[in-house]
C-alpha cells in the first residue's frame, strides 16, 4: 500500500477534526491550505482559522491564498508534490487546483448526497424536519457537490437535536469517513459512483438574515424545527411588540405544545416563569432567548426584568 502525500484544505472547527484524525493515524500530510487571517469578535482582532492554529501546532506548512488561481499559490501548492487533496469545509476549488494531484481531490460533505447540496446542509436538514442525514465523501468536479460518491454513512437526527448538536455528531462521523476514504484510495480499493439525479432533491443554500426570521403563521412543529435548525448560530429571530416598543430578539430553544385556542397568532402568554407564543395549532413555549443588546438567557430569568403588557405579541 502506497502512503500518499496529502494536502488538506479546510477552515473551521468542523475541518479540524478530520485533519486531526489523519495526523493521529500517521497519514502523510505535507501541507495545509486554509483561509487568510481575518478580523473576528467585538474587538475585530486579526484571528487565524481553527485549521491554521491546529496545523501550526503540528508543525505543518500552511498556505493562505487570497485567490485560488493566483499563480504564486499554484506554484507553492505544486511544490508540495501531493498525491491527494482532502477538502473539508473550504471554498469551491477551480479546476487548476482539484485536477493537480494524481489520485484526485475528494471532499467531505455533511449530508447524504445528492440531497442537501450547498453551504448549509446541517441547518436545512433540521429546518426541514428530517429524521436522518449523514456524511458523504466524493471526488470534486466542476460543479458544487455533484462529484462521484466514494462513501456515505447515515445517522439519525433526534427530535431534540439542534444544529450545534448535529454539527458535532457529523464532525466526528465525518472525520472517521475521511480516514476511511484516504485508506481506501491508498490501498486502491476506493470505488466511486455517479450521483443519482432527481426532480425532488433537497437543497442547502447559504443562510441569510431573512432566512432566520420566524414566520409565526406556520404550523408549530415547523417553527420548532426552524428554531433548532438555526441554533446556536446564526439563531432564529423575531420582533416583540410590547405596547409602543418594538424589540428584536433571538430564540435559541423552544418546545411545541399542540392545542386548540382562539388567540391571535403571535399573541404572547406569560406566567412568572413561562412564556408561550400562540401559533395556529398550539403554542411555542420559549426556553432560551436573547433580547437585542442583552446576553442570552433562560426565559425564566429574562421574565424577571421584562414587563410584558397583556397585548404583547411576536411578529
Amino acid at each position: 500500500m502506497k502512503l500518499l502525500r496529502i494536502v488538506f484544505m479546510g477552515t473551521p472547527d468542523f475541518a479540524v477534526a478530520s485533519l486531526r484524525k489523519l495526523i493521529d493515524h500517521s497519514c502523510d500530510v505535507v501541507g495545509v491550505v486554509t483561509a487568510p487571517d481575518r478580523p473576528a469578535g467585538r474587538g475585530r482582532k486579526i484571528k487565524a482559522s481553527p485549521v491554521k492554529e491546529y496545523a501550526l501546532a503540528q508543525g505543518l506548512p500552511v498556505l493562505q491564498p487570497q485567490k485560488l488561481k493566483d499563480p504564486a499559490f499554484l506554484e507553492e501548492l505544486s511544490e508540495l508534490k501531493a498525491d491527494l487533496f482532502v477538502i473539508v469545509a473550504f471554498r469551491m476549488l477551480p479546476r487548476e487546483v482539484w485536477q493537480m494531484p494524481e489520485y484526485g481531490t475528494f471532499n467531505l460533505h455533511a449530508s447524504l448526497l445528492p440531497d442537501y447540496r450547498g453551504a448549509a446542509p446541517i441547518n436545512w436538514a433540521i429546518i426541514n424536519g428530517e429524521t436522518e442525514t449523514g456524511v458523504t465523501t466524493f471526488f470534486i468536479d466542476d460543479k458544487i457537490d455533484t462529484g462521484a460518491i466514494i462513501y456515505q454513512e447515515s445517522t439519525a437526527i433526534s427530535e431534540q437535536a439542534n444544529a450545534g448538536d448535529l454539527h458535532d455528531l457529523l464532525m466526528d462521523q465525518g472525520a472517521e469517513l475521511v480516514l476511511k476514504t484516504v485508506k481506501a484510495i491508498e490501498s486502491g480499493q476506493a470505488e466511486s459512483k455517479v450521483q443519482p439525479e432527481g426532480r425532488n432533491l433537497r437543497s442547502a443554500p447559504k443562510i441569510h438574515k431573512e432566512t432566520c426570521e420566524i414566520n409565526w403563521n406556520k404550523p408549530g412543529k415547523d417553527i420548532y424545527n426552524h428554531i433548532r435548525g438555526l441554533s446556536p448560530y446564526p439563531a432564529a429571530w423575531t420582533t416583540l411588540i410590547n405596547g409602543e416598543e418594538e424589540t428584536g430578539l433571538k430564540i435559541y430553544s423552544s418546545t411545541f405544545v399542540p392545542a386548540n385556542h382562539q388567540l391571535k397568532i403571535g399573541s404572547v402568554i406569560t406566567t412568572k416563569k413561562d412564556l408561550r407564543v400562540a401559533v395556529r395549532d398550539g403554542y411555542l413555549q420559549l426556553l432560551e432567548m436573547q433580547l437585542a443588546g442583552k446576553r442570552k438567557m433562560q426565559v425564566s430569568d429574562l421574565l424577571n426584568g421584562l414587563n410584558l403588557e397583556k397585548n404583547a405579541q411576536m411578529v
